[in-house]
């Protein structure tokens, strides 16, 4: 995947399991979010192909691929709720759009969410604007879960929040995998979060720091494995180690 002539992600070759969360990590600017946004489709790979449930994204007509999408769940980084739109008006937007509810039936299914993420009925009426950082994460959370979604794909869901509502998030995660049948992807920095919730983490390293014909996938195992990995970027980036990056940095100019 590139824009113009710059490249993102390359040879990604890449399995989810069903029922599996797998957790992506990685530097800034390695092409995470690139790749969750080619599983749903909302980009069309430069080269190579996304194949869901046998079916290649790219192949299918808008008709198809919006039914296809219909089977994701997206928390986006910041939410991204209808800061016109009231909580429940949010929460029930997909239902809405998806069509084939009535209204009460609407109005129920958005009270289960709003509960399943330990928010009272009083915030239904309340705007975005209204909400601290984890209210809004929960309430984006709630409706992505809106459509029982078979896939969820959470983009960093616990950045910008407090080490308590960062469990929080994480809790909720672990819950919507109990209470709902789902395979899940997490996008995220916080390592904790990646012992918490993941089955599998794969970490990406950016293009123009690997050497030629290296792989962009420098791990690819368990959380335990993950912690245990010799390998030096690896242990640099769990570490939290600036040690040549610093370096690297002041060369390029950024």
């Amino acid at each position: 995947m590139q824009f113009g002539p710059q490249p993102v992600l390359r040879d990604v070759n890449l399995q989810v399991r069903r029922g599996e969360t797998l957790a992506v990590i990685g530097e800034s600017g390695c092409g995470k979010t690139v790749l969750l946004k080619l599983l749903i489709a909302l980009l069309r790979p430069t080269a190579g192909r996304i194949v869901f449930d046998g079916k290649v994204l790219a192949d299918l007509s808008e008709r198809e691929l919006t039914a296809q999408r219909l089977r994701f769940g997206f928390l986006f980084q910041g939410a991204a709720l209808f800061d016109s739109l009231s909580v429940h008006d949010n929460v029930a937007f997909g239902l809405r759009a998806q069509g084939g509810h009535a209204e009460s039936e609407v109005r129920e299914i958005v009270r289960q969410r709003l509960q399943e993420v330990g928010l009272a009925t009083e915030v239904e009426d309340k705007k975005p604007a209204e909400l601290s950082g984890g209210m809004k994460k929960r309430v984006g959370l709630a409706r992505a879960l809106a459509l029982n979604p078979e896939v969820m794909l959470y983009d960093e869901p616990t950045t910008g929040l407090d080490p308590i509502m960062t469990d929080v998030i994480n809790e909720l995660i672990l819950r919507a995998r109990r209470q709902h049948p789902v395979t899940s992807i997490v996008v995220t920095h916080e390592l904790k979060t990646v012992t918490k919730v993941a089955d599998r983490v794969v970490m990406l390293h950016p293009l123009p720091r690997l050497k030629a014909g290296e792989t962009q996938i420098i791990f690819d195992g368990t959380p335990d494995g993950l912690n245990r990995c010799p390998e030096a970027r690896v242990r640099q980036f769990v570490e939290g180690q600036a040690r040549d990056r610093l370096t690297e940095l002041g060369r390029n100019g950024s």
